[in-house]
């Protein structure tokens, strides 16, 4: 019987997986981010939806695997040549996003009464954008291999590598006896040797893989091999300490620096779609629709908050890196959303005792919603490039630009409103006074009619008078009486 209770939910898990996957194919035809649809199949279909499927401790971990298959990706697809070269404007816009992310984290945390570790978790979950949103933003533009695109990836890059010691410090914020010289040697050891690597692949070039000729053409052995290295690295970085996910990336890195790149690649690639769903499924899944419900202004404000001061502190540390309104405008806005890392920081905080249940869902909640929002997002982007090459003297001058269309037609809008306004009103005054006259001549009429009647009552009164007799006193005398006379 325990076995029954506990036994793995494929049916349900299937279902749910199948309707992701129609939502995310449907949105793709309207060329939206699939992720959207996989966040929406697990918020409809998950507890708090229809009941389908429960929070499963399964999907979560399959979830979690999707996140190091992730990283693993990324870390192959780095081009360390165009990186080392954004190198140092995409630190300096990571470090002002995080250091201002942070200021807002701990005055949230000040003005809510919570605690100090609360405030630098929620610092570090805002501070994180979306690799995912933001790679497929910009190449829906065909963005990505164009200043904005490089610089947006190698400030997103540098985010994904400060994930690491974030996890590390997050961890140790839950009241574990771990002292800060301790957080920082570990901070430290996972920075320096991430730098190290860099830099010797940097000078080195291509690795050569053992027995590439003869693996080459060989699918099963590519793919078994790649998923050993991610996970293997993976499984050292947790025994020494670290995050299992900075262990993926350095293994992406070392793959995506080998000769056979460009083999693998595509073979993984289905591998890690495939965990990528799950991942932003589980994201769904872990949707609470009656906290949203219940705090629905809050959530929705703070979310639209969230995105619209990190659209302006991007596009403010980009000009301030010295990069020009183009590229600062594309490159901000493709970073202006909440980052898929963002959850893992939060279940982290909350499995490490650092971070209060309702905060951990008030976080869930602001950072599925700014990836819901991403498709708007991703509408603003394409028209600011369509204005982007005629060139502007002001944001604003882009924005009215872009929405040159809309602009029109709400103007034409008011326009037709106000002449509605007026019309109506000029027809309300023209009913007023029809009303008027007409009361006026009900009442003239009235009177009139009252006026008639009034000399008939009087004739009727002297008909009356005259034909009465009189009396003998002197009265008017009956007809007999008058004939005797």
């Amino acid at each position: 019987m325990e076995a029954e209770a506990h036994a793995f939910p494929l049916t349900e898990v299937a279902f749910v997986l199948l309707v992701a996957i129609a939502l995310g194919l449907g949105l793709m035809r309207l060329k939206q981010p699939p992720l959207v649809g996989f966040i929406l199949a697990g918020v409809v279909m998950g507890p708090t939806g229809f009941g389908l499927i429960g929070n499963s401790e399964n999907v979560i971990a399959l979830a979690e695997m999707g996140v190091l298959m992730l990283l693993f990706f990324i870390g192959m697809e780095l081009s360390l040549r165009a990186f080392i070269m954004s190198l140092r404007p995409a630190v300096l816009v990571a470090v002002g996003q995080l250091s201002v992310a942070l200021a807002i984290g701990l005055s949230i945390a000040w003005m809510s009464g919570t605690g100090f570790a609360e405030g630098i978790i929620f610092g570090f979950i805002i501070g994180i954008s979306s690799t995912v949103v933001a790679m497929k933003m910009l190449d829906d533009m065909d963005e990505l291999r164009r200043d904005a695109g490089r610089i947006a990836i190698a400030v997103l890059i540098a985010q994904d590598i400060a994930v690491v010691p974030m996890l590390i410090i997050v961890s140790a914020l839950g009241g574990a006896e771990t002292s800060l010289v301790a957080i920082a040697a570990k901070v430290a050891l996972a920075v320096g040797f991430l730098g190290w690597l860099l830099w010797w692949l940097g000078r080195r070039g291509k690795l050569r893989m053992p027995f590439a000729d003869a693996i080459a053409d060989n699918v099963e052995i590519l793919a078994l091999g790649a998923l050993g290295v991610c996970f293997g690295v993976a499984a050292l970085s947790g025994f020494l300490g670290l995050s299992p996910a900075y262990g993926a990336f350095v293994a992406g890195i070392l793959v995506g620096n080998s000769n056979l790149r460009a083999r693998i690649i595509p073979v993984i690639e289905p591998i890690q779609s495939v965990l990528v769903v799950i991942f932003f499924l589980s994201i769904g899944l872990l949707f609470d629709l009656t906290y949203i419900w219940n705090n629905l202004w809050m959530v929705l404000g703070a979310a639209l908050l969230v995105i619209a001061a990190k659209t302006l502190l991007n596009v403010f540390l980009l000009r301030a890196t010295g990069h020009d309104r183009n590229t600062a405008l594309i490159g901000g806005l493709s970073m202006a959303q909440i980052g898929e890392f963002s959850f893992v920081l939060a279940a982290a905080g909350l499995s490490a005792g650092a971070l209060a249940q309702d905060s951990y869902r008030l976080a869930i909640a602001v950072t599925a919603i700014s990836l819901l929002f991403s498709p708007a997002w991703m509408s603003v982007m394409r028209r600011i490039e369509d204005v982007a090459a005629k060139g502007f003297s002001s944001y604003r001058e882009a924005l009215s630009e872009a929405y040159a269309d809309e602009i029109e037609n709400v103007g034409e809008g008011l326009w037709w409103v106000r002449a509605r306004y007026r019309a109506g009103r000029m027809t309300l005054r023209k009913w007023r006074a029809r009303r008027a006259l007409e009361k006026a001549a009900k009442a003239a009429m009235r009177e009139r009619e009252e006026g008639e009647k009034e000399p008939m009552v009087v004739a009727a009164e002297a008909d009356e008078e005259n034909t009465t007799p009189r009396q003998p006193d002197g009265g008017q005398a009956t007809g007999a009486s008058k004939a005797k006379i």
